[in-house]
């Protein structure tokens, strides 16, 4: 059995994924020799301190472009495995080049792949090319069960589903930390809605300040957004064109937002497509009012009783703010609902899908 496990993560931001690669990471250091392959050791202090790091000696910018990236980890990645044949690698990016090279040194490699293949390449040859490299994979595995069909349907690989391990208890228990945002104001003032997310063409914020901007003298309303990314000047000119400052804050990531969430009134998710978002199921656990996307894949297998939420098509600002308003009719009842349901959150236990993935990465590991 190998004794080195190495996770290949080119670029480390802030998001879902990454939390998952923390999660993840911290669980086999503590059984085997752990390494993360990327191009920056900007968020090493996040990592278990028994974690190593394979990088170059110079951290790259985030902002440089990513082929530079997954070029820069594939070298340092090689170096790697040439010297430690008894490694095997967790490709936490569904990449072609890291599945090619595990292959010629004779690697054993499981890719795991976070977003639906609605964002992924379409053109006939990428296609063709992407699904004969990725079946030479030990494993391919997804975080949903629609996500699992889609990738089988479009790209004919079978892939294993094990949903993102949601730690409750931790998201309960920094929820109670001290809010420090105070945009809200009284609750029984204004409406209070979140979002999430990287502010890229993915996560569609835009689509979400429309709504906002139909409502705004309709009721009493404030949304705030937590993220970073390429589109934050469109929205922050969309924002000033309309007059919206009173309404929206855009907030950078911050490393706690739980205590936000908890104050909030809806969470709103407002994606083109995901794979599996974790902050749908945080918001479940903070019993949370959630409108969402009805977007691959994700959300409809979350989102299944309409009692925590409801599902918009892509794009349809008219939807979204017609359920907003739906919602602000109708609080205190939806409300009373979710509290007294208990959230069954079973699918995304903790502990018992750390294990399944254990298993998995066992399974190939003889």
């Amino acid at each position: 059995m190998k004794n080195k496990i190495v996770f290949f993560m080119p670029l480390i931001r802030i998001g879902g994924v990454e939390k998952n690669l923390f999660i993840f990471s911290k669980f086999f250091s503590k059984k085997k020799n752990v390494y993360i392959c990327t191009s920056s050791k900007k968020f090493k202090y996040k990592f278990d301190k028994k974690i190593n790091f394979i990088s170059p000696k110079k951290d790259l910018k985030n902002s440089y472009r990513q082929r530079l990236h997954y070029i820069v980890c594939l070298y340092s990645l090689f170096t790697f495995l040439i010297k430690n044949k008894n490694s095997i690698v967790i490709s936490f990016q569904g990449n072609v080049y890291c599945v090619l090279l595990c292959k010629l040194l004779g690697i054993k490699i499981l890719v795991r792949s976070n977003s639906s293949p609605t964002g992924w390449e379409h053109g006939f040859f990428k296609r063709f090319i992407y699904s004969r490299i990725m079946k030479k994979a030990d494993s391919f595995l997804v975080n949903s069960l629609s996500f699992k069909k889609q990738i089988k349907n479009v790209y004919g690989i079978k892939a294993t589903s094990i949903y993102n391990p949601v730690d409750s208890k931790d998201i309960l228990k920094k929820a109670k930390e001290k809010k420090r945002i105070n945009f809200f104001g009284k609750k029984n003032k204004s409406l209070h809605l979140i979002n999430i997310g990287r502010l890229t063409d993915q996560k569609d914020q835009m689509t979400l300040l429309k709504a906002i901007n139909l409502i705004k003298d309709k009721i009493n309303i404030k949304l705030i957004i937590i993220g970073e990314g390429e589109n934050k000047k469109k929205l922050e000119n969309y924002i000033n064109i309309n007059n919206l400052k009173k309404n929206i804050k855009i907030l950078n990531f911050i490393q706690n937002p739980y205590p936000l969430i908890k104050s909030s009134d809806i969470f709103i998710l407002s994606s083109k497509f995901e794979g599996l978002p974790n902050v749908l199921l945080e918001a479940t656990i903070l019993k949370k009012y959630i409108i969402s996307t009805n977007c691959p894949t994700g959300p409809s297998e979350i989102i299944k009783d309409k009692t925590y939420g409801v599902l918009f098509k892509i794009g349809d600002f008219y939807s979204l703010s017609r359920e907003i308003l739906f919602y602000s009719k109708n609080k205190k009842k939806i409300n009373k609902k979710i509290k007294m349901k208990n959230i069954i959150i079973d699918n995304f236990n903790f502990k018992k899908n750390l294990i399944k993935f254990e298993n998995l990465v066992n399974k190939i590991n003889y």
